[in-house]
């Protein structure tokens, strides 16, 4: 409370923060896009076997009047179930014979066939190019695709462990600055790699910056924002993520080369690293630290920005210290994530709420990613992804006020995932109401996560707040790894993701109903707080 005193003094919803909110969540749009870019970048194509003969122009034959080479096809390449070529498998032999009309050659259902030797020929008509098409990674190699996108979930959560600790030990802003600029370069690299293995590298370097990003972007705006307000300015980070994937679908149609399409959500974070040195570093963190003049030089900054005139020329290093006597104190004290074992209650809450973290992570970016096993539009999906998330986001920090944090928490993962179980009965023929069931499946996913972020800091006692925050961010980037890998169960049964991905919610939602309310609850300080609740 002694910071919030101080925060008071300097202004603490005024025009710095207005400023720092739009710096800081305009850059999360961009965010967003890298991680759901290789819904674009990594789309697969319609394919089928390279024949030399039809698709070198060189040996192609000409023949007047003769079957065009689409037509020609079928002597070398055999139909799949649906009466389309196959993808991964050519005739040993061209079977002639099928070129006949009216003819239906019972003997070429048994003829030999073959992978695809010579490569694949990619449909251009939604993509020029993809990394899909660049690196062949389909039939034998079409688990590559999942694992490059398992790959960058790995680097999210492998850089929110490093640059948490960087964070607390360098400070917010300097390490916000240095995430922009090595997304910026790897983003930029990424799009020039000339091999597979340099991509994924690169990509698991972009995740490691994004983590950053996401985590110090979070930290800034509840350290400088006064306690009534930390609700609705995160909602209005939030919603930074939907507008990002509304944005990434305008950017991609427009841009049909994953390499472009990945220089165009890279370079902007120059900019970003450039404009970032503005921003006023956390003053909390500075005193805390044993920084006091630094953190008197950010409080009168602010104060001056939001003509707070008295308050900037008042404040003097012994009433910072004084003020904030109490908090250095407490920071004296080590605490780790073994005390959130050590009593049963704090178990039993760290336990849900790291199910429920992990759940978000795998459902989201489980369906998220996987927008071609629809079928339909991936732009229109992708923007509509975007728009029923805003609506929802803001439902749930209305709900959260009126129904409770508990049951808001709960009915946003069951719906979630009953939406998603509603598509293993739903024929593949009936595709707008396939599309809306996940619209809407993506929509109360969201709805979790804005109400996860308010109830996971209500939850946890102010001495361990930081460090449950922290565990649990583990869980939603180990989550998101794995989730992109359920999609290999496909070939098992096409029913399976679904059955998982549905399944998951719904279990995790009851898991919620065993954690307390804690709607109009004041913030728990101590572990002996929360077990006497």
């Amino acid at each position: 409370m002694a910071f919030a005193e101080l925060l008071e003094q300097v202004g603490s919803l005024g025009r710095f923060q207005i400023f720092q909110i739009i710096s800081l969540v305009f850059p999360i749009a961009f965010v967003t896009s890298h991680n759901l870019l290789e819904n674009f970048t990594a789309a697969i194509p319609a394919h089928r076997c390279r024949i030399p003969l039809l698709d070198n122009a060189t040996a192609s034959p000409n023949v007047t009047g003769g079957p065009g080479p689409e037509a020609l096809l079928r002597a070398f390449i055999p139909l799949d179930e649906h009466q389309k070529p196959e993808r991964c498998r050519r005739f040993l032999h061209p079977q002639w014979q099928l070129l006949e009309p009216n003819t239906s050659d019972p003997n070429a259902s048994v003829a030999g066939t073959e992978p695809c030797l010579d490569g694949w020929v990619y449909d251009q008509s939604n993509f020029t190019s993809s990394i899909v098409s660049e690196w062949n990674m389909v039939c034998d190699w079409l688990f590559l695709k999942p694992m490059t996108q398992s790959i960058y979930m790995a680097g999210i959560m492998i850089g929110a462990l490093i640059y948490g600790s960087l964070s607390d030990r360098f400070g917010r802003r300097l390490v916000l600055s240095c995430c922009y600029l090595q997304l910026a370069i790897s983003g930029t690299c990424t799009a020039v790699a000339p091999n597979f293995s340099l991509y994924c590298s690169l990509r698991f370097l972009s995740a490691f910056a994004v983590a950053g990003i996401m985590m110090n972007t979070s930290t800034l705006l509840m350290e400088w924002t006064r306690t009534q307000a930390r609700a609705r300015v995160m909602t209005i980070n939030a919603l930074g993520f939907s507008f990002g994937q509304a944005m990434l679908s305008g950017v991609a149609y427009a841009i049909r080369d994953w390499y472009l399409l990945q220089l165009t959500v890279s370079v902007p974070f120059f900019l970003f690293f450039l404009s970032s040195w503005w921003l006023a570093e956390s003053a909390r963190w500075l005193i805390i630290t044993g920084k006091t003049d630094r953190g008197l030089h950010a409080l009168r900054k602010v104060a001056g920005i939001n003509g707070k005139k008295d308050a900037r020329d008042t404040l003097t290093t012994e009433i910072v210290l004084a003020t904030m006597q109490e908090d250095l104190t407490t920071a004296k004290v080590q605490h780790s994530m073994v005390d959130l074992f050590r009593t049963p209650e704090l178990r039993k809450r760290f336990g849900c709420m790291l199910s429920l973290w992990f759940t978000f992570g795998f459902t989201f970016y489980g369906l998220a990613l996987d927008m071609q096993s629809l079928g339909s539009n991936i732009f229109l999906i992708q923007v509509l992804f975007g728009a029923i998330d805003i609506p929802n986001k803001m439902g749930a920090f209305f709900a959260m006020n009126h129904l409770g944090r508990r049951i808001t928490q709960a009915g946003s993962f069951i719906l979630a995932g009953l939406c998603i179980l509603a598509n293993t009965v739903v024929p593949p023929e009936l595709q707008t109401l396939r599309v809306t069931f996940a619209v809407l499946a993506i929509g109360f996913v969201g709805s979790a996560f804005t109400t996860l972020v308010v109830y996971c800091s209500e939850l946890f006692p102010t001495v361990l707040r930081m460090t449950a925050s922290g565990g649990c961010q583990m869980l939603t980037r180990l989550g998101s790894s794995l989730g992109p890998l359920v999609r290999l169960l496909g070939p098992v049964s096409p029913l399976l993701p679904l059955c998982v991905y549905g399944g998951v919610p719904v279990l995790a939602g009851l898991a919620a109903l065993l954690l307390p309310e804690t709607l109009h609850l004041p913030l728990p300080d101590t572990v002996r707080d929360v077990e006497s609740r």
